[in-house]
């Protein structure tokens, strides 16, 4: 594996966009430590790393949202423009960030050509506007976007097709996707990686960010690891394994406990033995609508100790059940237990007081306030038990409480007083879930709850949700749509149309039938025993 060179340059010409030496710090925190990168046209370049390692940063500094301390970004060879030059920096790089820039209110032509509309006679020409959108979503096989369609009316993976389209109508050559197929279906995923090789057959250089290592191996043609400010490895996917990438991100004394836990919670595959005593979760008859998808009928049981899947493609009804049993999402029919006390529809907070943890999808608009230190969020949940005889919590209670939540999350952050907001995402995703233990709750409730977070915390997290149940007995409910979060399961339900089509009981669980029984490749009922 070669090491990165102090500057990257490629053997076929100058780099459409490259960084050099670049350094940056914020406060005492160096995020980046002599970073040198390039791109190559026609080639996809991946960018990969632990939270916290630098890859927004470097991003953000090759996207010119900010300046490096030392060090400079060039394209084609030439020193970017000032930071304040907005339309020089839009002319030579475009950035489609993994939360959606679009303006929903505007037309998809509106947004492609935001503020640099054709013109004529000083107004906005409209027709033409309309045409070369047109003419743009054509060239790069965007046909099923309409140019007229307001961005309020399309789908995620429309919306980003749109802010692709944006960056080419400029005829920007150099293209970043950060985390692109965080909210995409499988089958939006694979046209997003044919539209990526056709971008890269064209001579567009792309830089891909992204946690998921398969999909760097299937889209890049090469491969950059951060780690800790450093660039520590650059390398052709060709020639790595994804066992040789994972320990570049996590380091060597990390790397073989991170790679255990995606082959099997103990390395063996094998699976705890929940209690066989009374159900801890008993979903009866429930049905429910919801834009995440209805449910139709569905009855579940989870017993004290079990680890339960559930699993769908987006809007089968997953998020939905999930949210159900949290008590975040009403039902029309049907009944909910927790350990025999009835849930009452659309009330979290009856939920958490008779027992349930909860870890919701959108970790920034549910899981945790921005502003608010790790011990305040981490805590918020028990502050009733915190409180003094005058209903007063002490910060003293509240970071006694967090400590030993932070220390088994193994959160990283400046202090138990730092804001959340400030956290790398894995360290923002592992406050959410401290949140929810910090309950002793006798089931957790988790949804995606890895997405978008690194290898080593995607472990770490696992890992604490799998000993909730093998050392303390507690219940998990775990709904996702990443595969590799199945691994600590016992038993896993797949939902598809609101429905469970099929449970499979033995696990290590076979990908290809798990894939299967959620696109509706095999008969509904299925059962793996």
């Amino acid at each position: 594996m070669a090491e990165n060179p102090e500057r990257a340059v490629p053997s076929d010409g100058v780099p459409p966009a490259e960084a050099v030496g670049i350094y940056k710090q914020f406060g005492s925190t160096l995020a980046l430590s002599g970073v040198s990168l390039a791109l190559r046209p026609g080639r996809c370049l991946g960018l990969v790393g632990r939270n916290g390692a630098g890859k927004s940063t470097l991003v953000s500094i090759m996207s010119g949202i900010y300046g490096p301390d030392r060090g400079q970004v060039l394209f084609e060879g030439e020193r970017a423009p000032a930071l304040g030059d907005v339309e020089a920096w839009r002319n030579r790089v475009a950035t489609v960030f993994q939360h959606s820039m679009v303006v929903p209110q505007l037309t998809v032509a509106e947004n492609v050509f935001l503020n640099c509309q054709p013109k004529r006679s000083g107004m906005v020409d409209w027709k033409t506007m309309r045409a070369d959108t047109r003419r743009v979503l054509s060239e790069w096989g965007f046909d099923d976007v309409d140019a007229a369609a307001p961005c309020s009316s399309l789908s995620v993976e429309q919306r980003q097709l749109v802010e692709i389209a944006r960056a080419l109508a400029a005829g920007r050559r150099c293209l970043f996707l950060d985390e692109p197929t965080a909210a995409l279906e499988r089958a939006e995923i694979r046209r997003l990686f044919d539209r990526v090789r056709a971008l890269v057959a064209s001579g567009v250089a792309v830089l891909y960010i992204s946690h998921h290592l398969e999909e760097v191996f299937e889209v890049c043609d090469e491969v950059a690891v951060l780690r800790d400010g450093e660039m520590v490895l650059t390398q052709e996917t060709a020639g790595l394994s994804k066992d040789e990438l994972v320990a570049a991100m996590v380091g060597p004394d990390v790397a073989a406990s991170a790679i255990m836990s995606q082959n099997g919670r103990d390395g063996t595959g094998t699976s705890m033995h929940p209690d066989s005593g009374r159900p801890c979760l008993v979903v009866e008859h429930l049905s429910a609508i919801s834009p995440r998808g209805p449910l139709h009928d569905v009855s579940l049981e989870v017993r004290r100790g079990e680890r339960v899947g559930v699993a769908g493609l987006l809007g089968a009804g997953v998020a939905t059940l999930a949210r159900a049993v949290a008590g975040a999402h009403p039902w029309q029919s049907g009944k909910i237990e927790i350990d025999g006390a009835p849930l009452v529809p659309g009330r979290p907070d009856k939920a958490l007081r008779i027992g349930v943890g909860f870890v919701p999808e959108d970790r920034r608009a549910e899981g945790f306030v921005r502003l608010l230190g790790v011990a305040e969020n981490s805590t918020m949940t028990i502050v009733d038990r915190l409180a003094n005889r005058l209903g007063v919590v002490m910060p003293r209670a509240k970071a006694a409480a967090a400590r030993p939540l932070a220390a088994r999350l193994s959160i990283v952050s400046a202090g138990l007083s730092q804001p959340v907001g400030e956290l790398s995402g894995g360290n923002q995703q592992k406050v959410t879930v401290a949140r929810a233990l910090a309950t002793e709750p006798k089931l957790v409730v988790a949804i995606a709850p890895t997405r978008g977070v690194d290898v080593a915390s995607k472990a770490a997290l696992l890992e604490a949700l799998s000993s909730l149940a093998s050392s303390d007995g507690t219940a998990v409910l775990l709904a996702t749509d990443d595969l590799d979060d199945l691994v600590i399961c016992d038993r896993v339900v797949v939902l598809r149309g609101g429905e469970i089509v099929a449970e499979f009981t033995e696990p290590p669980f076979d990908r290809e039938e798990l894939i299967a029984a959620i696109e509706g490749l095999v008969p509904n009922g299925k059962v793996t025993a």
